[in-house]
């Protein structure tokens, strides 16, 4: 994951953020949990720099998109307390999801600033961007 293809990522999130009316930040990072980028839309809230960087690790760190901590991390969950690791890194609900290559998960789309809903949304565009293009060798 190099800055030219975590800027095309950025590209397609930030359309569909623009589609849904809201700015929001989106960050990508490497297969190692490296930020590569983070842009943030004006008037994106401060508070989701961190939190779409964070979302965007814990995806690398975890292979698997945030979404699917959300049932095991409530109270009565198997992994309650699991966002209090890792000096609180770890986000427990959608809109993070890994980037995969070859069954290799290669880096990670973060994305934060509306409703979770509307995170996956956006982070699912950069996913579908790097599905369709980036592992074709075309940018």
């Amino acid at each position: 994951m190099n800055l030219n293809d975590a800027k095309t990522l950025i590209e397609a999130a930030e359309q569909e953020s623009q589609n849904l009316g809201v700015s929001m930040v989106i960050s990508i990072m490497d297969e190692g949990g490296n930020l590569t980028a983070t842009h943030r839309m004006d008037d994106a809230w401060l508070a989701s720099i961190d939190i779409a960087q964070n979302k965007a690790w814990t995806s690398v760190a975890l292979k698997m998109p945030t979404s699917n901590l959300e049932e095991a991390t409530v109270p009565s969950g198997s992994l309650y307390g699991l966002n209090t690791t890792n000096q609180g890194k770890i986000v427990v609900f959608g809109g993070g999801i890994p980037l995969i290559k070859d069954d290799k998960v290669v880096g990670a789309v973060g994305v934060s600033g509306s409703t979770v809903e509307h995170d996956v949304q956006v982070a699912e565009a950069a996913v579908t961007k790097f599905e369709g293009s980036l592992t074709h060798g075309q940018k």
